[in-house]
């Protein structure tokens, strides 16, 4: 009776709210939250929520979206007072795309136990009008103190080092590019073919968006208009042009219910709308990316996916839906290299259309993810889906393989702590902060802004010692164009130290 299921899920997608209205991202995740209660079909399930978990807002986790509006000193309760919620515990999560797939994790865990009746997750941001209100200086204020002081969940570590910090590596546009490029060197390819490739790939995300009704970019971009760079798809982080990263500026919001088989049947909740969670997993990388082996592998991706595939007693062929967590083309393509799935799997990669696509609301996509997959479930009794999700850089993933179908026995999983002991114990790359001499890039990026080249960013390896390094290269426009346009992977020059930062002077054209 205490075997958790999903039962609720709500979304909204608000592209015309003219900004002059200043909705606040609190009525906008309220509003799905109450099409996530109402899913349930018992009008009785408000009451016994005991617990809820908001999303932690972008404007709460990076600078680059901070607001001058104000915000709420309790988030989550500021959702919950507009829904005439009393929950026992409100919960903020810490920054993590993984944390809706974490948060359902937690508390199907709690459920089993016994330890609540019922929860709300719910998420979003309103970056569209937020952009709209202060590009423009309305007379908008989102600050409100409905009291109390949220309890925060999840990991609060940043996800960059001090070092990766001096160099300007600490932005997400910043850090996939260095993977998706030395993903093209594992592989081989030219630049030209990689672009081809993560367009292709990119594409196939783009035409599932196009039938969403709740996706922002519905225009069914084409692999050649992907690969096109021009001044509406210009260079963001290369090798990524703008309409290859996610759409953070939109107005979104999702909410899901989680409880108990008793407690369904006690509300009166349908059987049809309940979703059983199968599997689950948790797990992290070396925590931060100049740690790692290499930069186009994930070992966590390859054995929590086998784990919660594993806790669910099926393997991927009985998988029917999948949705993967889709920031950028080098997290779809890192987690299909460790899942064991071809990048163009009939089944599709996604039942969202993907960030890029879909949309981006900052830390919450994937409880859009799970609700569609709720939907999509639904639909076709006894089907089975796997949600993948990825918080910080590649670092920390989280699964759930979800069913109509009823799980076997008590609902129990093997404690993340045993398998995230395994990942610690892996090797890490050897790194020095003050490197010198001859050296050669593992990986690159150039970062661009509407004018053109403006920072290049490098990893790599002293020749002499094989320590890995970061460091940033000239800033002056000829240095940035010949390291974007040439194929710069195992480019030699010279990397020196001072003050904290190091400068790596390529040597074009040297063998």
């Amino acid at each position: 009776m205490n075997t958790p299921i999903l039962v609720g899920c709500g979304d909204v997608t608000d592209m015309t709210t003219l900004a002059e209205q200043g909705r606040s991202p609190y009525d906008l995740i309220a509003q799905a939250a109450r099409l996530a209660l109402a899913d349930t079909g018992a009008a009785a399930t408000a009451q016994v929520i005991d617990s809820v978990t908001m999303l932690r807002c972008f404007a709460d986790t990076s600078h680059r979206f901070a607001t001058k509006l104000g915000a709420s000193t309790n988030p989550p309760k500021s959702v919950s007072d507009r829904l005439g919620l009393r929950p026992a515990q409100t919960l903020y999560t810490w920054n993590g795309g993984n944390m809706p797939q974490y948060m359902v994790n937690q508390y199907a865990e709690r459920i089993s136990r016994g330890d609540l009746r019922a929860a709300l997750i719910f998420g979003g941001e309103a970056l569209r009008t937020q952009y709209g209100v202060e590009k423009r200086a309305l007379p908008v204020s989102w600050a409100e103190d409905p009291g109390g002081t949220p309890e925060l969940v999840g990991d609060p570590r940043r996800g960059w080092s001090d070092t990766e910090d001096r160099h300007d590596m600490r932005a997400a546009i910043s850090i996939y590019p260095l993977f998706e490029n030395a993903i093209r060197g594992a592989r081989g390819r030219t630049v030209a073919q990689h672009l081809q490739a993560m367009a292709g790939l990119m594409a196939r995300f783009s035409r599932v968006a196009a039938d969403n009704p709740l996706a922002t970019r519905r225009d069914g971009y084409s692999a050649q208009r992907l690969a096109t760079v021009d001044a509406e798809n210009r260079w963001i982080g290369f090798p990524y042009p703008r309409l290859m990263n996610s759409n953070a500026f939109i107005d979104q919001a999702a909410a899901l219910v989680i409880t108990s088989v008793g407690q369904a049947q006690a509300l009166g909740i349908p059987r049809e709308k309940w979703i059983y969670l199968h599997g689950c997993a948790d797990a992290h990388d070396h925590w931060y990316v100049s740690e790692r082996i290499n930069l186009h592998s994930s070992p966590a991706i390859r054995a929590a996916s086998r784990q919660a595939l594993q806790m669910a007693g099926l393997d991927l062929a009985q998988v029917d839906f999948l949705d993967l967590y889709s920031c950028f083309s080098s997290a779809v393509e890192i987690a299909c290299q460790e899942i064991g799935l071809a990048e163009d799997d009939p089944r599709g990669l996604t039942v969202t259309g993907g960030l890029p696509y879909f949309g981006g609301p900052g830390n919450s996509y994937v409880v859009h993810s799970i609700s569609a997959m709720m939907r999509r479930l639904r639909a076709r009794p006894g089907a089975f889906g796997l949600v993948t999700a990825n918080g910080n850089y590649v670092t920390k993933h989280a699964f759930g393989v979800y069913s109509t179908t009823p799980t076997r026995g008590a609902w129990r999983r093997e404690d993340p702590g045993t398998l995230q002991h395994e990942l610690d114990r892996l090797p890490t790359a050897p790194f020095t902060e003050c490197p010198a001499g001859a050296a050669t890039v593992e990986s690159y990026t150039v970062m661009h802004d509407r004018d053109g080249p403006r920072y290049g960013l490098v990893v790599g390896r002293e020749l002499a010692t094989g320590q890995r390094f970061i460091a940033n290269t000239p800033a002056d426009q000829a240095t940035l164009l010949r390291l974007r346009d040439e194929d710069s992977l195992g480019l030699r020059g010279r990397v020196s130290h001072r003050d904290g930062r190091n400068t790596f002077v390529p040597e074009f054209g040297r063998p």
